[in-house]
C-alpha cells in the first residue's frame, strides 16, 4: 500500500494495533442480540434492554472522558478505560447465567469502552494536527478492515460458542491497553507537549458550562448523530431477529457486517469522488451521510428480503464512511484545545441514540416484526438530514473563529 509510506512508523504501528483491536470487538458486538434471543432464550425487547444499558454507560463514558481529558491526562483515560473494559469483557461469560449480573457487566463495558474514545480522537488531533483530517479517515479504514476480519469469523464462532467471542474480545482489548501504555510512554519521552499528563486547570476546565453555550458547533451535529445511531439499531433489533425468525444461519447476518468492513476499504475511491464532487466540507459530508442512510432504510422497508438488506448495508456503509471521519475532523478544526470536551459531548449525544433505539425497536419487532422497525428508521433518517442541514447553515461562515475564542 503505497499510500501508507507517507506516514511515520508510529502511525503504521498505531494502525495495526487499531486493526487488531477492532477485529476482536467485531467478534462480539454483531451477536449480542442473537446471544440474548437465542442462547439466553429471552425476547428481542430484553436484548434491546441489554444494549440500552450498555449505551447508557457509553453516554456517561463519552461525556466524562471528554471532560476529564485535561484533568487526568491521556494515559490514564486511554489505558485505564480500555484495560477495565477488557476486564469486564473477560468476566461476561461468567455473568451470562445471571440476568442482573449480565446487565451490570454490559453497562460497565459500555462505560469504560466509551470513556477512552474522546481521548484517543483528541490525542490524534493534537499530535498530528497538520494531517488529522486525513489520518482520522485512515484510522477509520484500518479499524474497519479489522471489522471485516472479525465479522467474517463471528458467525462461525457463534455456532461453536458465543463465550469464545466474548473472551477473544477481552484479550484483544487487553492487548490494546498494553500497546497504549508502551506507546504513550515512548511518546512522552521523545516528544514535546502532546497533552499526555495531568495539566493545570485550563480555561475549558473552569468553563464547561460556558462551552455548552457555543451550541452552533455541536448541537445540531449531535442531534443528527443521535437520529442516525437510533436508526442504525435496525440491524441488531430488526434485521438480526428477522434472519433468525426466517431460519437463516448466523453467518448470513455476520456476512452483512463483513460486507460493511470490506466496503469501507474498497469503497474509498467512490467516497473520495463524492467529497471532491458533491461534499467538499465536513458539513456537506454529514448531510450526504444521512441521505445514504435514508436510502438504505427505504430499501429494507420496501422489500424486507435478504438481498434488500445487502443493498441497505452497502448504502448505509457509504453513509458511515462519510460521517465517521467528518465529526472528529470538524470538531478538531473548529474548537482547538476544547476539542476533547466537544468530542465527548457529541459522542454522548450519538450514544443516546443507541439508548433509545434498541429498546424501542425491540418493542416494535415483538409487536409486528420488521416493518414498523423499518418505518421508524426511515422517519428518523429524514430528521437527521434536517438536523445536518441546520448545522451546515449555522456554520457557513468563518472557520477558525471559534477555535481562536476558546
Amino acid at each position: 500500500m503505497k499510500w501508507l509510506q507517507s506516514y511515520p512508523r508510529e502511525v503504521k504501528i498505531f494502525l495495526v494495533a487499531s486493526l487488531i483491536n477492532s477485529a476482536g470487538g467485531s467478534l462480539m458486538w454483531p451477536l449480542i442480540t442473537m446471544f440474548v434471543f437465542k442462547v439466553l432464550g429471552r425476547t428481542v425487547t430484553d436484548a434491546g434492554f441489554a444494549i440500552l444499558v450498555m449505551s447508557l454507560g457509553g453516554i456517561a463514558g463519552q461525556v466524562l472522558g471528554g471532560s476529564l481529558y485535561h484533568k487526568l491526562g491521556v494515559k490514564k483515560l486511554i489505558v485505564g478505560g480500555i484495560g477495565l473494559n477488557a476486564l469486564f469483557l473477560l468476566l461476561l461469560p461468567y455473568g451470562s447465567g445471571n440476568w442482573s449480573l449480565f446487565i451490570l457487566l454490559m453497562g460497565l463495558i459500555g462505560f469504560f469502552n466509551a470513556m477512552a474514545m474522546p481521548a484517543i480522537q483528541a490525542f490524534i488531533g493534537f499530535r498530528f494536527a497538520e494531517r488529522r483530517g486525513e489520518l482520522f479517515n485512515v484510522i477509520y479504514v484500518a479499524n474497519n478492515i479489522g471489522v471485516a476480519l472479525g465479522t467474517a469469523l463471528s458467525g462461525f464462532l457463534a455456532q461453536i460458542s458465543y463465550h469464545m467471542s466474548f473472551i477473544a474480545n477481552g484479550i484483544t482489548s487487553a492487548a490494546f491497553a498494553l500497546f497504549f501504555w508502551f506507546y504513550l510512554n515512548r511518546v512522552q519521552k521523545s516528544s514535546g507537549e502532546v497533552h499526555l499528563e495531568k495539566q493545570q486547570k485550563t480555561q475549558q476546565d473552569q468553563n464547561n458550562w460556558k462551552l455548552l453555550w457555543q451550541y452552533r458547533v455541536y448541537l445540531f451535529m449531535g442531534i443528527g448523530s443521535f437520529f442516525l445511531w437510533l436508526g442504525n439499531c435496525i440491524w441488531n433489533n430488526g434485521v438480526s431477529p428477522f434472519t433468525i425468525s426466517k431460519g437463516m444461519p448466523e453467518w448470513n447476518y455476520s456476512i452483512l457486517w463483513t460486507l460493511n468492513g470490506v466496503l469501507i476499504f474498497v469503497g474509498q475511491p467512490f467516497i473520495l469522488w463524492i467529497k471532491r464532487t458533491f461534499a467538499g466540507s465536513a458539513e456537506a459530508q454529514l448531510t450526504a451521510s444521512a441521505l445514504f442512510y435514508m436510502l438504505g432504510y427505504i430499501a429494507i422497508l420496501s422489500f424486507h428480503t435478504y438481498p434488500s438488506m445487502v443493498l441497505a448495508m452497502i448504502l448505509t456503509t457509504f453513509g458511515e464512511m462519510l460521517i465517521s471521519p467528518a465529526i472528529p475532523s470538524f470538531i478538531s478544526d473548529r474548537t482547538g484545545k476544547a476539542a476533547p470536551f466537544y468530542l465527548g459531548v457529541v459522542g454522548g449525544m450519538g450514544a443516546a441514540g443507541k439508548v433509545v433505539g434498541p429498546y424501542t425497536m425491540g418493542v416494535l419487532f415483538d409487536w409486528n416484526g420488521l416493518v414498523p422497525v423499518a418505518w421508524l428508521a426511515v422517519a428518523i433518517s429524514v430528521l437527521a438530514v434536517g438536523a445536518f442541514l441546520v448545522h451546515a447553515y449555522m456554520n457557513r461562515e468563518a472557520r477558525n473563529k471559534l477555535a481562536d475564542s476558546l
